[in-house]
């Protein structure tokens, strides 16, 4: 009997600093566990779980100032810390993209192509036990008809990437 009142006795000493954790303040979009900060700023008290606050970074002066005195289009600028990149480097580097994606799109036509034979529209032929069990080939037209509609839409988003590309440069 001493042993389990021991036991139970050890458990709760355990488990009392988990209860004894701070209160945390609310207050609009800001948390504090400083009581008297919350109290002048009529802050509400958190109640039901852990907070993990992670700051986050600043945009570097003001929205209208920076596009007024640029002159140019803020949403075309790069990145603040960004490292500026010649022209004759961003035409080669587009080059390259367009490249890789028209690469890209011809495969994806290529096996879009051969699904399509393969489909014969919604028709293929059985291949082996399908003939005994129609269910199974039933399942294997739905998903072909599935690959073909997931195929369809890679080449249209490789078209969209195409298409968001500059202009090809005359050389």
């Amino acid at each position: 009997m001493k042993t389990a009142s021991l036991i139970f006795l050890a458990g709760s000493l355990v488990a009392l600093p988990a209860l004894s954790q701070e209160r945390v303040w609310r207050c609009g979009n800001e948390y504090t566990n400083n009581s008297t900060i919350a109290q002048q700023k009529g802050c509400k008290v958190m109640e039901g779980g852990n907070v993990t606050v992670v700051q986050g970074t600043r945009a570097s002066g003001g929205g209208s100032a920076s596009s007024s005195s640029g002159g140019g289009s803020s949403a075309a600028r790069s990145p603040a810390g960004s490292p500026r990149v010649e022209g004759v480097d961003q035409r080669a580097r587009d080059g390259e993209a367009r490249a890789v994606l028209e690469a890209e799109l011809k495969k994806a036509e290529a096996r879009q192509a051969e699904l399509q034979k393969e489909y014969n529209n919604g028709e293929p032929e059985k291949q082996g036990s399908e003939g005994r069990n129609y269910q199974k080939y039933l399942d294997r037209v739905a998903e072909m008809k599935a690959e073909l509609a997931r195929n369809e839409s890679d080449i249209a988003g490789i078209r969209r990437e195409i298409a968001r590309l500059p202009a090809k440069q005359p050389q």
